[in-house]
């Protein structure tokens, strides 16, 4: 039996294949034919370029159809589909390119020299284009061609995708997901969301991490629904296509956005039946105000790049503002203390998970996995939670320092190994205090060494020219020293506390 995650997805398209698959905000669509054909060709070029079972084909592009149908591709040649931030500057993806060894690398027409040349320099045997618009290389390369490429054959073991996730040490790690992990996650996805083929999903998120490429999309592509596929989210084009939806997946910042929005009332919602929050914790305050605003109540839900979904608030009974719900079916969870104990209810400790949706490890990095998982096979996620007398999960603390600035993952390690490196600078801690807009903004507290002098824009305009944007420091204080306990690990809670009026109104 073919476990191909496009097998699986291709059994769930409309017997109809002239339905309708993604619509854009100017009114293009595209069907599910569409997609067989183009992916097919696709398929086709990857397979002409040399792409045999187990290759790794890294992707950093804008958000367009032509995207997903490149991460379809991939799956149907049974390669290792790798998307990379659009905001990772050249140097964040030399390290990626160098560990992931891919065959082939597709990155925007405008970036293709620099991208080529680094490609070169790594090994990488072939580098092709994909603008926001759908052309470049990549389209011009498969036009024409035999779209008739089937599905090849996948175990459920084999490898689907690679995400990388930012370790605390500064060294990104790769998750490596299985056609198992994403196929049954999502499966039971749509069955307890409940989605059809009557649902028109507002897709408005990224798709290169777990929430926009695995979460969205496939709760689309394996209930052959239909989706409005928007470059990024805007609250004005969202009100106008609201009316048109019956679903919308998001983090807490599409939400405050809206909320903010005059326009946005509850005859907007008038057919909507699902609104979906995740990627970072969703305030209280936005769970109520949302809910009295429209008389939907916002189901928050809970996961990882290594586990894509653990945990969902029902569909059918109470959403509690301020937890992730109840495991998902298939999904068994607990909370230990750092010896491993399991905890009882509301005791607060690490959460642990364990289920088909658990990826296999880490890419190339045996003793990462081996340090990440119980020997009974529970990983250890390293957010600090709670389960109460309900069952309910709260997530309650992050483990490692953790900041989610707009819904992506900020490893404060990764900023202050650039800040520690500035001439000035004695040493520094980053973390992540309360923003109006992003949830949680970055800030930088550091000393000076008074070998030069040095200013808050000045380690921006640094981090500015190594870092993704949203790794950036919003805001840059310099101390005398920074607080310590007793065995000189820096305070961050202490921190925290202190500069946790940044962003106040």
């Amino acid at each position: 039996m073919n476990e191909n995650l496009f097998h699986l997805m291709s059994q769930n398209f409309p017997a109809d294949r002239s339905q309708t698959v993604i619509e854009l905000g100017d009114g293009k669509s595209y069907s599910y034919a569409d997609l067989e054909e183009i992916s097919g060709r696709f398929a086709r070029l990857l397979l002409d370029k040399g792409v045999v079972k187990g290759d790794r084909v890294a992707v950093q592009v804008e958000k367009s159809p032509e995207n997903l149908f490149l991460y379809l591709a991939t799956q149907r040649v049974g390669a290792v589909y790798l998307p990379l931030n659009t905001a990772y500057t050249l140097s964040e993806v030399s390290y990626f390119l160098g560990d992931a060894e891919p065959k082939v690398a597709v990155c925007r027409p405008q970036n293709e020299a620099e991208f080529s040349e680094l490609a070169k320099k790594l090994g990488v045997a072939e580098v092709l284009t994909l603008g926001a618009d759908g052309k470049g290389s990549l389209t011009a390369g498969a036009e024409g061609l035999d779209a008739d490429v089937g599905c090849v054959e996948s175990a459920p073991d084999d490898l689907a995708a690679i995400l990388y996730t930012s370790g605390t040490t500064g060294r990104s790690k790769g998750a490596m997901l299985s056609h198992r992990n994403l196929g049954a996650n999502t499966l039971t996805l749509r069955d307890y969301w409940g989605f059809t083929k009557d649902d028109v999903l507002l897709h408005a998120l990224p798709i290169f991490h777990t929430h926009g490429l695995f979460v969205a999309s496939h709760c689309v592509l394996l209930s052959g629904a239909r989706m409005y596929f928007l470059p990024k989210f805007d609250a004005d084009q969202a009100i106008a296509l609201l009316p048109n939806c019956t679903a919308m997946m998001g983090v807490p910042t599409f939400y405050t956005r809206l909320l903010a929005h005059p326009g946005f009332t509850a005859e907007v919602c008038k057919n909507m039946r699902l609104f979906v929050s995740g990627s970072a914790p969703l305030l209280e305050e936005t769970f109520k105000e949302f809910q009295e605003r429209t008389g939907h109540t916002i189901l928050e839900r809970y996961g990882m790049t290594e586990t894509c979904m653990n945990t969902s608030n029902p569909l059918d009974g109470e959403r509690r503002g301020g937890t992730v719900g109840f495991p998902l079916p298939g999904v068994e969870v607990r909370v230990t203390d750092e010896n491993g104990k399991v905890l009882g209810v509301n005791e607060i400790g690490v959460l642990e998970v364990k289920g088909p949706n658990v990826f296999s490890g880490y890419w190339r990095m045996p003793e990462k996995t081996a340090e990440e998982f119980r020997p009974d096979g529970f990983f250890i996620t390293g957010d600090v939670s709670k389960i109460d007398e309900r069952g309910y999960v709260h997530i309650v603390g992050r483990a490692k320092d953790l900041v989610i600035c707009g819904g992506y993952n900020v490893y404060p390690k990764e900023i202050e190994l650039v800040v520690d490196l500035l001439p000035g600078v004695g040493e520094s801690a980053v973390i992540g205090v309360p923003h109006p807009d992003f949830g949680e903004a970055v800030v930088a507290v550091a000393t000076k060494d008074g070998s030069n002098e040095i200013s808050e824009e000045e380690v921006i305009a640094a981090c500015k020219s190594q870092l993704a944007n949203y790794k950036v420091p919003k805001r840059v204080y310099f101390v005398k020293e920074l607080p310590r306990n007793t065995m000189g690990k820096v305070q961050k809670n202490q921190l925290r506390d202190e500069y946790k009026e940044s962003f106040a109104a």
